[in-house]
């Protein structure tokens, strides 16, 4: 498991999160369900280890 930056974008808006996550296997966790807009399309994008 490995700590990772994350930057997700809403795909319905375009609001934009900067969150900590973890990447095991591939697959980033970050816990975030759904944009303030209520909308739960968005895109994830790895920006750097911690």
């Amino acid at each position: 498991m490995v700590r990772v930056k994350v930057k997700i974008t809403c795909k319905s808006c375009g609001e934009r999160f900067v969150l900590r996550g973890t990447k095991e296997r591939g697959q980033i966790q970050t816990g975030f369900k759904q944009c303030v807009c209520d909308h739960v399309h968005f895109l994830i994008e790895e920006m750097e280890a911690l």
